[in-house]
């Protein structure tokens, strides 16, 4: 698997957290889950940043969400 790939598999899992944890917030909850998509999410990005140093940038993430979804369509 490629970094773009572990990146972005990352990035995911951190923006789908983000209602998991508000969800369980709202119904006064631990939110379990949230917090370990969090941490998978976010040592995911950590490894494919430090892997592959000077590639991801906040002007270059889209470039790379574009391409490895276009990737993933076009096989």
């Amino acid at each position: 698997m490629e970094f773009d790939h572990i990146f972005v598999i990352g990035l995911c899992l951190i923006a789908f957290a983000i209602p998991s944890a508000v969800s369980a917030r709202s119904d006064r909850r631990w939110p379990k889950a949230a917090v370990l998509m969090l941490l998978i999410g976010g040592g995911s990005m950590v490894f494919a940043i430090r892997e592959n140093p000077g590639v991801y940038t906040l002007e270059t993430v889209d470039d790379v969400i574009v391409s490895v979804i276009g990737g993933l369509v076009n096989n």
